[in-house]
């Protein structure tokens, strides 16, 4: 007879607290990636105003949505989380460095989200 261990040592509710944000992490990164790959025009004019090349919309939706997709799977959420933190950093410095000021807290939360569920899942790491 098999016994049945839990090598997972985290509390009961951190699992449900880090399905929650994984779930809400991929949603956001769904809506706001998939937007870009369909070009919306408020994307097209923020990354013209930002001085990226139109290109880099279609690259940065691309990530967004691969990165939700990694998160939403368990063995896969690590390195779903860790592509989404490097992203939001993207982001922070982006606004930053256009002053705009403001629009900072969105993506520093979705980082803090991000960094959260990737922390928690670094066991998964060689899995």
């Amino acid at each position: 007879m098999t016994a049945v261990v839990n090598t997972d040592d985290r509390p009961k509710w951190l699992g449900y607290v880090l399905h929650g944000v994984s779930g809400l992490l991929t949603l956001a990164f769904v809506l706001a990636g998939g937007s870009k790959l369909m070009g919306a025009e408020m994307h097209v004019q923020n990354f013209q105003n930002w001085g990226y090349p139109g290109w880099f919309m279609y690259v940065t939706g691309t990530i967004e949505v691969l990165g939700a997709i990694l998160v939403i799977i368990p063995k896969t959420r690590f390195y779903g989380a860790a592509l989404l933190v490097a992203t939001m950093i993207g982001a922070v410095i982006t606004h930053i460095q256009a002053g705009e000021f403001p629009m900072i807290p969105v993506p520093l939360v979705l980082l803090l989200l991000a960094g959260f569920v990737a922390w928690n899942n670094k066991s998964a790491i060689g899995r």
